[in-house]
């Protein structure tokens, strides 16, 4: 399982990330390339955009499954974030 202690840099913020783990194999770019890219420089994956989508949502997921040495990770920040979203909601009314 990814450490999101390990997360790379290039992650963008939110629910999926890879970690230093990733070593660069190619699985999450092709199963959900709008979500995951390269960093050419250093050789390894990394979300550039979080899901929008149910599809690109079941994708990610998929990619995760689907990572031979477990480098994606799901923080669950979504569901912290839609939280969020929630108790400022109550709070202004």
């Amino acid at each position: 399982m990814a450490d999101i202690e390990d997360k790379l840099p290039e992650n963008v913020r939110g629910r999926y990330y890879c970690d230093d783990q990733c070593i660069d194999c190619d699985v999450c770019r092709d199963t959900s390339p709008a979500n995951f890219t390269r960093q050419d420089e250093n050789g390894y994956s990394y979300v550039y955009k979080q899901p929008e989508t149910p599809e690109e949502e079941a994708l990610c997921e998929e990619a995760l499954m689907a990572c031979p040495v477990e480098a994606i990770g799901d923080d669950g920040a979504k569901k912290e974030e839609e939280e969020d979203v929630e108790e400022l909601e109550l709070i202004t009314f």
